[in-house]
């Protein structure tokens, strides 16, 4: 008989919590089993599969090459049931079914909200989740069958072989800054006005901070030394309003924040643009909230025609 037949949704337990804790006393205390029985376990998987999953170290135990495939799997396999569970409770309440959508800043202000809007009109009763943080994170959660779609700026390099993509739009950078700063009182800006203040940047890696970098190398500047990383809007909004430190903000982030009063543009134009994409993976396509979701988005984004989806 194949191992996988013989797995139950206990033993996946089992071997996330021993993941997570690298303690065999520990997960067996967590699991409300003995030691004795949860290694016994863990061998007879190791023996069934022919390979180790585990290094037994004086630390503990640290999950091997394989170990870590099987893991992974695990993960999905939880998540796809989480989902299941809260998709049938949300009907069983008389909803529609749940989508949750993962969001980069790029999209977290304007894109993403107004889409969520939509489908709640069309679907009245769905269930809807929203998150924010970057990128390199959401692209990790969808992998991981945690989220159902991520929007945000375009990064080919953190995207799964088996997820779906669609470009929404491109759009230019712009730093920002309070309302009121000594950069908006008049006349042109220049990069050396903007080096007279701290700047708040996105972290190393996520793909507005890259967009920053490529236009920095155009204008021949170079990023200063004293930046204040953050991959925090509402943060980054406290640390503007309450100081003349700059930032960035992708060119409908920053409009819909100039619209409340929350920031300005500073008139200082940046070289190049960043593209905004919709990833998905394919077995959520038949999930009526989650279809409905990906339409939203192409709406909301202002797609006048709507282009066949890619497989990465």
């Amino acid at each position: 008989m194949d191992w996988t037949q013989r797995l139950r949704l206990r033993n996946l337990q089992m071997l996330l919590s021993l993941a997570e804790t690298g303690n065999m006393s520990q997960s067996a205390a967590m699991l409300n089993t003995t030691q004795p029985g949860l290694s016994k376990w863990l061998k007879d998987l190791e023996d069934d599969i022919g390979l180790p999953l585990f290094e037994r170290q004086a630390r503990g135990l640290r999950p091997t090459p394989y170990g870590e495939s099987l893991i992974e799997h695990a993960r999905r396999i939880e998540a796809q049931l989480d989902t299941a569970r809260d998709d049938l409770q949300a009907m069983r309440d008389g909803g529609s079914g749940i989508v949750v959508v993962g969001t980069s800043g790029a999209s977290a202000a304007d894109t993403v909200p107004l889409a969520a809007l939509q489908l709640m009109q069309r679907m009245p009763r769905a269930s809807v989740r929203l998150l924010e943080t970057t990128m390199d994170r959401l692209m990790t959660q969808l992998a991981r069958s945690e989220l159902d779609i991520v929007v945000g700026r375009s990064a080919p390099e953190l995207q799964d072989a088996q997820l779906r993509t669609e470009s929404l739009y491109m759009e230019p950078i712009h730093f920002v800054a309070r309302p009121r700063h000594p950069l908006l009182q008049g006349g042109k800006v220049a990069w050396d006005d903007l080096y007279r203040h701290r700047w708040v940047v996105w972290p190393r890696g996520t793909p507005i901070r890259n967009a920053l970098e490529g236009a920095l190398a155009s204008a021949g500047r170079a990023l200063p030394a004293d930046c204040v990383e953050s991959n925090s809007t509402v943060l980054n909004l406290t640390l503007f309003n309450n100081s003349d430190m700059v930032g960035l903000a992708s060119h409908r982030t920053a409009r819909r924040l100039e619209e409340l009063g929350a920031l300005r543009i500073v008139p200082l134009r940046l070289a190049g643009f960043g593209s905004v994409s919709m990833y998905w993976r394919a077995d959520g396509e038949s999930r009526a909230a989650v279809a409905t979701m990906l339409e939203c988005l192409r709406l909301a984004a202002g797609v006048a025609q709507v282009p066949a989806a890619t497989g990465a």
